[in-house]
């Protein structure tokens, strides 16, 4: 299949309220969109690592720069059969793994297109209606946070993700645990503790949480090890697996007892299902998280889970949840009660709303014939 042209745009996308982690807060998701033809079709991808190198290394604006001078160029003009043909042009470039996602997630929908197929169908998984759960950052008062648990419960959600971060810790899941004392949780830290917290992990423990979603360092593996070793709670991996190799490694540790997927953060969905395979062969579980993308990232999303290792509720939303207007067509909704649909159609249907694509676009490019 030959790359015709490649169009690129970084946009920022407006929450409806900030969007707080232990890493600081975001009002508005910076992603970047990727158009690539092939003769008259076309696929979108999407990929988020958000306006700053706060959750990774990576930043759009640095994305939008890289994927315009130095990737697009190299595959406009090349015939690529298959997603791990396209990394392995781009495999001397070191890291940078939301990049190249934003690229290969693209090809994944113009080749699905091809073949008349849906996404899903070409990764090995299921159509049937996906899990979802419910997350919550740090909110204005414990208060407001137990009300919208308490929404999240009644509207069906399996499981509710809890950030967590010094000052919203333990004082929150007390609260948290008093009012709903069976209900599933688990929090996410983002990298922001170490190993000198081993006795808030300790008291951590007595909450019986699902998991300690990505308690240390960015990249760390071994001291996460070391931590499994010395909690009862489940571990799972985030930032961490940024590769298969990173997968690898951690499963030979014994860092985790789950994986989160991310389609950006491991340079897309052929990383993805290397990945996932893996930890299914040594029993551990994955799920799909996200980075509040809009409609076409999280479409990418909705068919990774599919796979039938991804045995936690996934972190896809309805669009209405961070957006008063998603800038993707159609929207995220739910089909049943904790639930979102799969693909019916060749790819997934979520495209850029071209009004909302021109307004929220800080910066395009084209690479290619016009």
């Amino acid at each position: 299949m030959r790359i015709d042209r490649i169009e690129i745009y970084h946009v920022s996308m407006p929450l409806i309220y900030p969007w707080r982690t232990a890493y600081g807060e975001d009002a508005e998701i910076h992603s970047v969109l990727v158009k690539m033809f092939s003769g008259e079709l076309y696929g979108w991808g999407e990929t988020s690592p958000l306006n700053a190198p706060t959750y990774s290394p990576e930043w759009a604006s640095g994305v939008f720069s890289l994927i315009r001078d130095f990737f697009a160029p190299i595959l406009v003009g090349k015939d690529i059969g298959s997603a791990e043909e396209l990394l392995s042009l781009l495999d001397y470039f070191k890291g940078n793994y939301f990049a190249k996602a934003g690229l290969e997630t693209a090809w994944w929908i113009l080749y699905s297109k091809s073949l008349g197929k849906p996404l899903h169908k070409l990764i090995g998984g299921k159509s049937e209606p996906v899990s979802v759960g419910a997350d919550f950052g740090v909110q204005d008062s414990i208060e407001i946070l137990l009300k919208k648990i308490e929404a999240a419960i009644d509207a069906g959600f399996p499981r509710v993700k809890l950030k967590f971060r010094r000052g919203w810790d333990i004082n929150m899941l007390e609260a948290v645990r008093d009012h709903f004392p069976d209900f599933p949780f688990h929090i996410d830290c983002n990298a922001a503790f170490s190993l000198k917290d081993i006795e808030l992990f300790r008291k951590v423990d007595r909450f019986e949480l699902e998991m300690i979603e990505q308690p240390l360092c960015h990249w760390d593996l071994l001291e996460h090890a070391k931590l499994q070793k010395l909690i009862s709670t489940p571990i799972c991996l985030d930032e961490s697996i940024t590769c298969p190799k990173a997968a690898e490694q951690a499963i030979e540790l014994g860092s985790c007892r789950y994986v989160n997927l991310k389609v950006g953060r491991v340079g897309g969905i052929w990383n993805a299902k290397v990945i996932h395979d893996m930890c299914m062969d040594a029993g551990i579980p994955c799920w799909v998280g996200g980075m509040l993308e809009s409609s076409v990232g999280q479409g990418l999303s909705i068919e990774l889970a599919t796979l039938p290792n991804i045995k936690y509720p996934s972190d896809i939303f309805a669009s209405k949840t961070y957006y008063v207007e998603d800038l993707g067509s159609p929207e995220i909704v739910y089909c049943d009660r904790g639930k979102v649909d799969v693909s019916k159609v060749p790819g997934t249907p979520y495209e850029p709303r071209p009004n909302l694509l021109k307004k929220m676009a800080i910066e395009s490019a084209i690479i290619g014939d016009i």
